[in-house]
């Protein structure tokens, strides 16, 4: 362990100002690979440098899998678990994917823009029928991620409530203990052993359906994985969107230029998107643990088999070898291979789905609130919530 991280803990403390902490800076310029404490106790190797990030989700030689075995290096309180999509490597990680993804291509998402753009109408209706104030996150940013994906699976919406602050519990990497993590965890699994089972004498056009068919006709998967698969496609669904679609939000809320220029111009929506999702100073920790199965020279070190390793997507998105001036926000911005969705066989199955949701929730945003939009309070005094696997707002109070 080289003496100059020594003392390194992360997730690194977050800046009073909303930027990605300086330490990512530092360690791309002068120890791209470096070791690091995690909050369980365990060490790592993060990896801060965009070529490097994107090497090891490329890098079998990198597994999942042994990240998910007993006594392997942990994170924190919490992790998908062995027999969830998100915790396998090929060919049980192939087999899963290939059950959901004819339901992610391009095309059948794309086909669910006119139900998406309906929500966000619906949900900013509301949103505006007050005095002109609203907590965009309570009314608008949490509710249209699920929605949109509680319809898909085919779970009833009135669970929302419930689920959502199970899986506010599951998320989190220090703000609870590992045995309300476990309670909560083991809560979401009861209900989804239940709504199977409602499902299988009453099968409908949804997707949890279809993997239910997968499971009891074709044997392609088995009732724990049915049950873990439902429960990362129900918590990760929601949850993610949801938080990048608030921060990126304020973002334009702390920049008023970024956002009249949207008001004017919205067509630059899509790419408007694009540069949020790279720009993200809130994606503090990224991928999830990988375990070395053999000894791989990286960035200058050798990471021995058995090491764990973290790919930071945040740094990784704001390396200016890949993107010109990497603190800026350009809606413009020509060139965008951002990992925002991570890379490899990990790249996220709901990319699409979030994009689209992203791009929906602006343009009705765009669309319903007039162009005094503003932030209700200052910036600093927006309520952040911590301890979670990456930093979010709690709160998007705005004025207009």
């Amino acid at each position: 362990m080289s003496t100059e991280t020594a003392g390194l803990t992360f997730p690194f403390p977050q800046p009073p100002e909303f930027t990605l902490p300086e330490e990512f800076a530092e360690l791309r310029a002068r120890q791209p690979v470096a070791e690091v404490t995690l909050p369980s106790g365990d060490r790592a190797w993060l990896v801060t440098r965009y070529a490097d990030v994107r090497a090891i989700l490329a890098d079998a030689r990198f597994s999942r899998a042994a990240a998910e075995r007993p006594g392997s290096p942990r994170m924190g309180n919490t992790s998908p678990g062995p027999e969830t999509i998100l915790g396998m490597d090929p060919p049980d990680h192939t087999r899963l994917r290939r059950l959901v993804a004819p339901a992610f291509t391009t095309r059948r998402i794309e086909a669910l823009r006119p139900r998406v753009e309906d929500l966000a109408n619906e949900l900013m209706r509301d949103v505006v029928s007050g005095d002109r104030s609203a907590d965009l996150l309570a009314q608008f940013t949490a509710a249209l991620p699920s929605k949109v994906i509680f319809e898909l699976l085919g779970v009833p919406y009135a669970d929302f409530g419930t689920l959502h602050g199970w899986t506010d519990v599951i998320f989190s990497l220090s703000a609870h203990t590992r045995d309300e993590v476990l309670t909560a965890r083991t809560n979401i699994e009861r209900f989804l052993v239940e709504l199977v089972a409602e499902k299988r004498d009453h099968p409908a056009d949804d997707l949890l359906s279809v993997l239910i068919a997968a499971r009891d006709e074709q044997d392609k998967l088995s009732e724990s994985e049915l049950v873990s698969f439902a429960l990362i496609l129900i918590t990760v669904g929601h949850m993610s969107t949801a938080s990048t679609l608030s921060t990126a939000l304020f973002t334009l809320l702390r920049l008023p230029e970024l956002l009249a220029r949207l008001y004017a111009r919205p067509g630059l929506v899509p790419s408007a998107i694009e540069e949020l999702l790279r720009h993200n100073t809130f994606a503090l920790t990224g991928t999830q643990l990988r375990v070395a199965l053999e000894d791989v020279r990286l960035g200058g070190v050798t990471i021995r088999a058995g090491d764990a390793v973290l790919g930071a997507l945040g740094s990784a998105n704001h390396d200016s070898e890949v993107f010109a001036r990497p603190d800026r926000v350009e809606l413009t911005r020509a060139s965008n291979p951002h990992m925002a969705f991570g890379y490899g066989i990990h790249h996220c199955l709901g990319a699409q789905l979030a994009r689209l949701e992203m791009q929906e929730a602006l343009y009705a945003l765009l669309r319903n609130i007039p162009d005094t939009l503003r932030l209700a309070v200052a910036p600093a005094e927006i309520e952040l919530k911590t301890g979670l696997t990456a930093r979010a707002l709690a709160s998007l109070p705005v004025r207009w």
